[in-house]
């Protein structure tokens, strides 16, 4: 008997098949797993000394100092200044006035569609190459405020617009101008929309700045290529630098959770489609 008015329960027959299926997944998982650590140890990748440096005192200082504290400095910036990216042009394409909606719409739409590999190459070229201003640290958070800021700037839009519409009705029914309804009203309540969108940029952010790479930028990368470079153990190197970015991201959707959870009382992430789900018939009213 169902139990559910969205699906029926299934029955023992489909529970055996489940099952089935389940451990026939789990069956090919090992092989695969197997497969790839037989093909490391067949290409010498599993040796002692290619993974000796990695618990070397001196190395293992350099990996989390020059490497990982780094790059959580480039992330930790990046993500700071896309969010004030992003909400200043965000809120300039919901504006009244067509000298900042739509140069605030062209600037959107380019840096979103802009791939961020090319962007980091073309500030590096534009502001760092030749003893320009700009570190190629710098290269990198700016090009990563561009294209997160861009894609931050719908997702605030987005969050406003998702406010129902009534409670800005409501707030200039007594006589609050759009800017305090904008300010009081309404962006408080886009942040339960807004959050996880925001939660899911950080960590965007902070992968990207592996891109760093191609300029030779600070980092993990950067100290990865350093390593293999002179271990010749590339894919040990790559191993590690991974279980470091899963780590750093991991902690920073748990910090990011406990926040969410702090802010808006939600013990379960609010999805990320409540902000994608928005209809391009609400969208076009900006």
């Amino acid at each position: 008997m169902s139990t559910s008015v969205l699906f029926d329960v299934p029955g023992p027959r489909a529970r055996a098949r489940a099952r089935l299926y389940t451990i026939i997944s789990a069956v090919v998982l090992v092989a695969i797993a197997a497969g790839v650590v037989w093909k490391l140890y067949d290409a010498g990748q599993l040796t002692y000394d290619k993974w000796e440096v990695f618990v070397t005192p001196q190395y293992i200082v350099v990996i989390l100092v020059d490497g990982l504290l780094v790059t959580l400095q480039m992330a930790f910036f990046s993500i700071i200044f896309a969010v004030v990216f992003g909400l200043v042009f965000g809120l300039g394409k919901l504006s009244d006035h067509r000298v900042i909606r739509w140069p605030s719409w062209l600037v959107v739409e380019f840096f979103r569609a802009v791939p961020v590999l090319i962007l980091i190459i073309f500030v590096f070229y534009l502001l760092s190459i030749g003893g320009g201003p700009l570190s190629k640290f710098w290269c990198v958070v700016v090009a990563l405020t561009l294209y997160n800021g861009s894609v931050l700037a719908e997702v605030f839009r987005a969050g406003v617009l998702a406010v129902p519409k009534g409670q800005a009705e409501a707030a200039y029914a007594i006589g609050m101008r759009k800017t305090q309804v904008l300010w009081i009203i309404q962006l408080p309540q886009a942040v339960k929309v807004m959050l996880p969108a925001l939660i899911s940029q950080c960590v965007v952010a902070l992968k990207d700045t592996s891109l760093g790479y191609y300029i030779v930028a600070p980092g993990l990368t950067a100290v990865g290529r350093s390593i293999y470079l002179e271990f010749q153990n590339q894919v040990p190197t790559a191993i590690v630098l991974a279980v470091l970015y899963i780590a750093a991201n991991l902690v920073l959707t748990f910090i990011a959770g406990l926040l969410q959870r702090r802010l808006i009382g939600e013990k379960r992430p609010v999805l990320d489609v409540a902000v994608a789900g928005i209809s391009d018939r609400d969208t076009g009213r900006a």
